[in-house]
């Protein structure tokens, strides 16, 4: 019974802090006319070759100016952006 015990508070212990690390990471703003080519790689659905698009976009053109201007790089439709901005609130310009 003991041992059971032990388990069920390791286990609650271990949830509790893997839930913090989650909300730590999940409050980290990513600016997109900011972040270099690592710091966008951490949103959801952005792999290495769309960041790279994106800062030669942000090269070229000066930045964004709204979220939908990123439907302005290659690779990113609108159907994209909805999906970025629903699994990544902190998503930013």
């Amino acid at each position: 019974m003991n041992k059971l015990l032990i388990s069920i508070i390791g286990a609650g212990i271990l949830f509790s802090s893997s839930q913090l690390s989650f909300a730590v990471a999940a409050n980290d703003i990513i600016h997109l006319n900011k972040a270099d080519i690592a710091a966008l790689e951490k949103i959801k659905g952005i792999g290495e070759s769309k960041a790279k698009r994106i800062v030669d976009y942000r090269k070229q053109h000066g930045g964004f100016k709204t979220l939908a201007d990123l439907t302005n790089v290659k690779g990113i439709s609108e159907k994209t952006l909805a999906r970025l901005q629903n699994k990544n609130p902190n998503m930013q310009l």
